[in-house]
């Protein structure tokens, strides 16, 4: 009964017109997927299921086409643990050539010790700026094919990130680049961070050129080990996996926060002028790496 409960309302919000300002519908998928009702998506649990109900139609509203991707893993326990990740493809105006891959993880950790760990921040905002991507792209298209990811089993280790390295739907050597959203909606200095640029400079040139059309401060960093290995952030989301791989990547994130994988991690909690901001950043930010990719050097094989 909770699970038709929780369909019928995001049936409710999907059927509601798209508010205008950038980021007001941002808001609303962050609400949905952080409510209690989620309980805190964790991995292979009722609330992931019910999580990615709301994803597919919100994925479905957009116009896409969902495909999911299952895998398993082993706990040190022993324990066998089942996720899923979700993928659709926005096609480009120049097919056949290279491909962004933008990700974000939509579990959290659940229920721990009666309480409910939300994750508005952690990494319900990154799934709604998936999304604000998918909307911008379908609305114009790309230039190169872009693929939409929303990752299971992130907080178990980039479970579902390295599931989709291993078995991705196009070809490794034809993903140019890994975009990664990963907590975007609390600072309390107002700052977004872009990590990459420091791997590579065409990652570099076009982070620079994002900084001063971002509507929020956007630093580049945390993609070495100058302020401490602990503040490298390039194996610390998904996009490590891509790292490893040895593909391009750019990770956009806040810094921790007071609220950080606590059970007050809630949407209230969220400024909202900074997060509509931030979803801008971001949206830019893929079109801008689109615009450019052709441009992008090869990789060695």
């Amino acid at each position: 009964m909770r699970r038709l409960l929780l369909a019928a309302t995001a049936v409710l919000i999907l059927a509601a017109p798209a508010l205008a300002a950038p980021g007001d519908f941002a808001l609303e998928d962050v609400q949905m997927l952080s409510a209690d009702a989620m309980q805190g998506r964790g991995i292979d649990t009722e609330g992931s299921a019910d999580a990615r109900l709301y994803i597919l139609g919100r994925m479905r509203e957009i116009g896409l086409e969902p495909v999911d991707q299952e895998f398993t893993f082993t706990r040190k326990n022993g324990a066998q643990v089942s996720g899923v990740n979700l993928m659709a493809r926005i096609a480009g105006t120049r097919p056949g050539g290279k491909v962004i891959v933008v990700t974000a993880h939509y579990d959290h950790l659940g229920v721990q010790d009666g309480k409910i760990y939300n994750g508005a921040d952690d990494n319900a905002s990154g799934v709604a700026g998936a999304l604000a991507v998918a909307e911008a792209f379908k609305a114009r298209a790309p230039l190169h094919d872009v693929w939409i990811v929303f990752l299971d089993g992130e907080e178990s280790g980039l479970r579902g990130a390295r599931a989709f390295v291993e078995a991705p739907p196009v070809p490794l050597a034809m993903i140019a680049l890994n975009v990664n959203f990963d907590m975007l909606s609390k600072s309390a200095k107002g700052e977004i961070y872009a990590s990459g640029g420091s791997a590579n400079a065409w990652v570099r040139a076009r982070l620079e050129a994002l900084v001063p059309m971002s509507p929020v401060i956007l630093k580049l960093g945390h993609d070495t080990d100058a302020d401490g290995a602990e503040n490298n952030w390039t194996f610390q989301s998904d996009h490590g996996a891509f790292a490893r791989a040895g593909l391009p990547w750019v990770y956009f994130g806040v810094e921790d926060h007071p609220e950080y994988h606590k059970p007050t991690d809630d949407f209230a909690t969220i400024p909202q002028p900074f997060f509509r901001g931030a979803i801008t950043t971001v949206v830019s930010a893929v079109r801008l790496f689109d615009e450019h990719l052709d441009s992008l050097p090869e990789r060695a094989t």
